[in-house]
C-alpha cells in the first residue's frame, strides 16, 4: 500500500511520527492512520507511542518482506510473467528471495524444470508443481525475510551449476551495480550468479532510486534485467552500455 511505504519513509527519516500530522497528510482518519501503525508495528517497523509512533529500522535498513510485498504487486507480476517466458522448459533455475523472485517463482509453478529457490517463500509456491524438480539447499532461514542463509547455503549452490539464476535486489545501477542490505544474502547471490550461465535480475524501478549497503556484482555481470516503465532513461542507456539486456515487461 503506497501510504504505508509513505509513512515507514517518514519513519526512517524522522524517527517518529504523530497520528494526527499523518492524517492530515494523507487526507484520512485518525483511526486508519492508528491501524497502518499498528500493522507496521506488527511487522517490526515501528514501536507504538501515545499519539504516534517511533521507528524500530536505522536509516538504509531493508524494509520487511510483509511491507515489500504490497508494494507495486502489478509491476513485479509482469515482470515475473516476462521472465517466465524467457526460460525453457527443461533449464536448471535458482530464484533469489525477495518478493519480485517469489513471483517469478509462482509463475514457474506450472513449467518443466529443475528449480533451487532460496527462500521459504519461494519454496511454498512451488510446493506441488506437477512437473517441477524441486531441489533444496541448505542453510539457516533468516528471520522475517524467510531467506535461506549461511555457510551451507553457499557450499550447496558453489556444487551446482544453474542455466539460469534469477536475482532480486534492493538497490540498482549502471554507477553502483546491484546492492542488497544484508551481507548473508549477498554471499548467497554471488553463490548463485557464480553458478550460472545466465543472470537474469528481476527489478521494479524502485529499485532505481536507491543504493543498499553492500554490492552484489557490477551492472556488467547481469546479462538480462526485466523491469518495469518506471526505469529512468539514463539508467537504461547506462545499464545497455554496460551490456545488460533491459526488457521492459509490459
Amino acid at each position: 500500500m503506497d501510504r504505508l511505504r509513505a509513512i515507514m519513509d517518514a519513519l526512517m527519516t524522522s524517527d517518529s511520527v504523530s497520528v494526527a500530522e499523518l492524517a492530515a497528510k494523507h487526507g484520512v482518519s485518525e483511526m486508519t492512520i492508528r491501524r497502518d501503525l499498528d500493522e507496521l508495528a506488527q511487522q517490526g517497523v515501528a514501536r507504538r507511542i501515545r499519539g504516534g509512533a517511533q521507528s524500530l529500522l536505522l536509516r538504509g535498513e531493508e524494509p520487511p518482506f510483509g511491507v515489500r510485498e504490497h508494494e507495486a504487486p502489478d509491476e513485479k507480476a509482469r515482470i515475473a510473467a516476462e521472465i517466465a517466458n524467457l526460460v525453457a522448459d527443461g533449464e536448471a533455475v535458482v530464484i533469489d528471495g525477495g518478493t519480485t523472485a517469489t513471483a517469478v517463482a509462482r509463475a514457474l509453478h506450472d513449467r518443466r524444470l529443475t528449480v533451487m529457490p532460496l527462500s521459504l517463500q519461494a519454496i511454498q509456491a512451488l510446493s506441488g508443481a506437477p512437473r517441477l524438480r524441486l531441489i533444496l539447499p541448505g542453510g539457516e532461514v533468516r528471520h522475517g525475510e524467510l531467506n535461506i542463509t549461511g555457510p551451507l547455503a553457499v557450499n550447496t549452490i558453489a556444487g551446482l551449476r544453474f542455466d539460469t539464476a534469477v536475482i532480486g535486489c534492493c538497490g540498482l545501477s549502471a554507477e553502483h551495480g546491484m546492492t542488497a542490505h544484508d551481507l548473508e544474502d549477498v554471499a548467497v547471490k554471488q553463490a548463485a550468479i557464480a553458478s550460472a550461465r545466465r543472470v537474469v535480475v528481476a527489478a521494479d524501478s524502485s529499485k532505481f532510486r536507491q543504493t543498499a549497503f553492500a554490492a552484489v556484482c557490477p551492472a556488467s555481470r547481469i546479462d538480462v534485467l526485466v523491469t518495469d516503465a518506471g526505469i529512468p532513461k539514463d539508467q537504461h542507456d547506462a545499464l545497455t552500455a554496460a551490456g545488460v539486456t533491459v526488457r521492459i515487461a509490459s
